[in-house]
Order: structure tokens, then C-alpha cells, then sequence
């Protein structure tokens, strides 16, 4: 009897994720201002014209490498952000670093800023990870991920994403992979030129 009532127990478990993941040919989250979708599982994805992209929220926590100091989308108006959810735990993100470094170095001059966003890791190991990949830029550290709270209606659970917010901080282009430099920097380029 113990084990039918397993059985059953299983059984509609199952029925209920499954039918939780059904998304049918696009998927679609939906949260302030913002809607992401996803068109055939792509990986790459842009929102163009201008007009129709969605903002973010209020993104803000504390610093990864200066506890106690508050590190803010606010306090970058009028820049290009791009945003990165990232882990020292995380292979892709240990191979994206440099490239990320090395477009943030070369688009600086144009109003770009980069941000990190340190989930699911410890302050030590997050520290260790932007010491030793050279980060240029700011990270908040945010282990269970409230930070991302900001980000409804982002598929908020992949990592490495790497998110580039216009001069508005609408969402431009995101990416669902680790990032190349030659990939990055012309998406990046193409926005900053946006006025």
C-alpha cells in the first residue's frame, strides 16, 4: 500500500512540473516593465526598435569587494550598463572574465559601464575570482540572489547572463552563454552609439 501511494504521489508530481514547464514555441516571463521572450530557445536575443524595450527595476546591494558600500545602477545615468550575473563556482564565467574585461576597457570612453552581479558564492571566493580575473568593474555581492529581484521577467537563474541596459536602462540585448569579446563589443558599440 506504502509503495502505491508513492506510485501516485510520483505520478502527479510529475503531471504538475510538467505541465509547469510547458512554454510552447516562445517563452515568456513577465514582470514590471520588461518581457522576455525567448523565440525558438535562441540564445542571442535583442530588442529592437528602441521603443519597445522594458526596463529594469531598482538594482542596488552591496559591494563584492568594499563591504558596507552600496554599489547601484542608479549611480550610473545617462551609460550604457552592462550588466553580468556571475559565480567563481561558475566555468563559463571563469572564461568569459577577461573578455569581459577587455571590452569593458574599450568601450569605457564611449559611456559604458560594467557591472557584476556575484550570486550563490561566498565574499572570500566572489573576491578571490575578481582579484585573480582582473575585474575592472564593480560587483554587487548577492550569494542568494535578492539583487536579482530587480531583474523580473529575466530568465534570473542562468548563469553567466550577461544583460546590456541602453542609456535608459532598457533592456537592449541579452545573453544566455558566456561571452567573446568579438561578440560583445559591436552589441555594445551599437548601443552606446544610440542617442
Amino acid at each position: 500500500m506504502r509503495y502505491l501511494l508513492r506510485a501516485v504521489a510520483m505520478t502527479i508530481a510529475v503531471a504538475v512540473l510538467s505541465a509547469g514547464c510547458a512554454t510552447g514555441p516562445d517563452a515568456v516571463a513577465r514582470g514590471g516593465t520588461f518581457e522576455f521572450v525567448s523565440p525558438g530557445g535562441k540564445t542571442d536575443i535583442f530588442y529592437d526598435p528602441p521603443a519597445s524595450r522594458g526596463t529594469v527595476g531598482e538594482l542596488s546591494g552591496d559591494s563584492l569587494t568594499q563591504p558596507g558600500t552600496t554599489v547601484s545602477l542608479a549611480n550610473y545615468p545617462n551609460q550604457v550598463v552592462v550588466l553580468n550575473i556571475w559565480g567563481s563556482w561558475c566555468g563559463p564565467c571563469r572564461a568569459e572574465a577577461a573578455e569581459l574585461v577587455r571590452v569593458a576597457g574599450t568601450t569605457a570612453g564611449q559611456g559604458v559601464q560594467f557591472l557584476g552581479i556575484d550570486v550563490r558564492d561566498s565574499r572570500e571566493a566572489g573576491a578571490d575570482f575578481s582579484r585573480d580575473f582582473g575585474l575592472t568593474y564593480p560587483s554587487i555581492f548577492d550569494p542568494p540572489g535578492r539583487t536579482l529581484f530587480a531583474l523580473a521577467g529575466l530568465p534570473r537563474s542562468v548563469v553567466p547572463l550577461t544583460i546590456v541596459l541602453d542609456r535608459h536602462h532598457r533592456v537592449a540585448a541579452l545573453f544566455l552563454h558566456a561571452m567573446h569579446a568579438q561578440d560583445l563589443q559591436p552589441v555594445v558599440q551599437r548601443i552606446a552609439a544610440e542617442r
